[in-house]
């Protein structure tokens, strides 16, 4: 095994050149594999984190009868006493918070045009609001009693040109199936750098959006955080009642899970085509080489090396080009998922909804068992296309290859 590798290396440093191109051309397309696949697993992290921090949380409490994409404000389909109900979820093991939070589709009237809007009555001393505390950028803000004030997102704020301390006309639905109408006060302006949710989120005290929808002490849901999201399930099933939906994070989030399986399965074919490719340029250099050394296979022949170590010598020349490229490969792409994982790379506004909450930055994020996957699969894939160069070498008659034919 040794000597094969002697010779292997030999050969190979013969013409280092093209060696090198070639070992290079696996490293790149290893290097941009890892990369494509560091910035799907961002991005549906990144998605999956923010939705469950901003929209979802980690279980969610509902009426047994209400439906999310109606935002139903009927009595019938609301938590009655929500703040009762949270603090018995409270004493369930694992919750860390439980909040009510109420939701209605509202309007806001501007002499130029209408903006459609997500109203969200919340309990504004809740942890569960950390993001929005955390990223706001002007003003103050809400308190429990602030019966006129709301928060909105810098995206929206930009599209209104209103700035902290003006004014707002805000409409919305009633349980009676009325219309409300009132001027409201921007307390604050927030940034979650996430467009879809900034450009459509309005946040006001829980007590004020039960006045203001005439649903007096009712919620859509009990927001929940757990202090481990792995035992989601079990504390759905210590919530179960026939009076209550119980959804876990994984039911809510069904659109990023598909999507993320649909991008894996895109990405398979994505990573056969680049491998391919490079494959090529090693089943390349190799078939080369057989025409170049023709003689010298002719002579290895004729001294009495047999067939099957003949295509070892190739495979082994192959093998070495693999590795040396994978391993090149691994650590560029390595580097740039790192440096991109730290600092990310905009993406703006992709237009992407509720269900999909998706900041405006991708931060790649590189998995050791993507790297390990990928880094056998272009292996295989190498050592298995250059098979035909192998067999093609060790196919050569002794007497035709001394003879150059």
């Amino acid at each position: 095994m040794f000597q094969l590798i002697k010779m292997a290396y030999r050969n190979l440093n013969r013409n280092r050149r093209r060696s090198i191109l070639s070992a290079l051309a696996v490293s790149l397309g290893l290097a941009l594999l890892l990369f494509m696949a560091a910035i799907i697993k961002g991005e549906i992290q990144g998605a999956m984190q923010t939705t469950i921090a901003l929209q979802t949380g980690d279980l969610q409490v509902r009426a047994a009868s209400y439906v999310e994409e109606k935002s139903s404000l009927k009595w019938q389909d609301l938590i009655a006493n929500p703040d009762q109900v949270a603090a018995q979820v409270k004493s369930v093991p694992h919750v860390t918070i439980a909040t009510p939070r109420l939701f209605a589709t509202g309007i806001i009237n501007t002499p130029s045009e209408a903006v459609g809007v997500q109203l969200m009555g919340i309990d504004p001393a809740s942890e569960a609001n950390a993001p929005i505390v955390k990223g706001m950028i002007a003003g103050n803000f809400i308190t429990a009693d602030d019966q006129n004030g709301i928060v909105i997102g810098q995206t929206l704020a930009q599209k209104l040109g209103v700035k902290v301390g003006d004014q707002i006309d805000l409409s919305a639905n009633t349980s009676n199936g009325d219309i409300n109408e009132q001027n409201f006060i921007v307390r604050g302006i927030f940034l979650t750098d996430t467009p879809a949710y900034d450009k459509g989120t309005i946040l006001m005290p829980l007590a004020k959006a039960q006045a203001f929808t005439a649903t007096q002490n009712h919620a859509s849901t009990i927001f929940i955080m757990l202090d481990d999201r792995d035992q989601s399930n079990a504390v759905a099933a210590a919530l179960t009642s026939p009076n209550y939906q119980v959804l876990t994070w994984q039911k809510m989030n069904d659109l990023v899970i598909q999507l993320e399986q649909l991008a894996n399965s895109y990405m398979v074919l994505f990573y056969l085509i680049v491998l391919g490719i490079t494959a090529t340029v090693i089943v390349n250099t190799l078939i080369m080489a057989v025409y170049e050394r023709t003689r010298e296979i002719g002579i290895l022949a004729a001294i009495g090396m047999k067939g099957r170590r003949i295509m070892s010598l190739f495979l082994t020349e192959a093998g070495m080009l693999a590795l040396g490229g994978i391993a090149f490969g691994l650590v560029l792409g390595s580097l740039l998922s790192m440096y991109f994982g730290k600092y990310g790379f905009y993406i703006g506004n992709i237009g992407l909804n509720y269900q999909f909450l998706l900041g405006d930055r991708i931060y790649p994020i590189l998995t050791t068992s993507d790297a390990i996957n990928l880094t056998i699969i272009a292996l295989v894939i190498t050592l298995i296309a250059s098979l035909y160069p192998a067999v093609l070498a060790a196919q050569l008659e002794p007497v035709e290859a001394l003879h150059g034919k």
